[in-house]
């Protein structure tokens, strides 16, 4: 029997982790190879939209989108087993994280810019 997909972050990260000590993966779930997971993750993602029009990236096929989504399930595994080996609450973090941005890029400033906050 299947069970229903978790409903929060909390949620997946218990699972993941029951996953990955049921194979007795967690001696090497280390931050630093978790980390780099999430790099290498991304990086698969990014191929996934090589050489793509920005037009195209737009509007995937089926099955590249299922590709995408696969990677982009990757990369947040991985970005939460890290969170959940460091302690790190990530709705937190990005919320806190949001608030900083809001200060570096106000709204009014760079609206329609893609500058960096130290060049506008």
């Amino acid at each position: 029997m299947q069970r229903p997909p978790p409903g929060n972050l909390d949620e997946l990260a218990l699972v993941i982790r029951a996953f990955a000590e049921e194979r007795d993966w967690d001696q090497f779930h280390t931050p630093k190879n978790l980390a780099m997971g999430v790099a290498i993750e991304a990086a698969e993602l990014m191929e996934e939209f090589h050489w793509l029009t920005p037009e195209q990236s737009v509007r995937l096929a089926p099955e590249k989108l299922e590709a995408v989504r696969h990677e982009m399930a990757d990369v947040l595994v991985y970005l939460v087993l890290l969170a959940d080996k460091l302690g790190v609450d990530l709705i937190a973090a990005a919320a806190e994280k949001i608030a900083i941005n809001a200060g570096k890029y106000p709204a009014d400033t760079v609206r329609g810019k893609a500058t960096k906050y130290d060049k506008y």
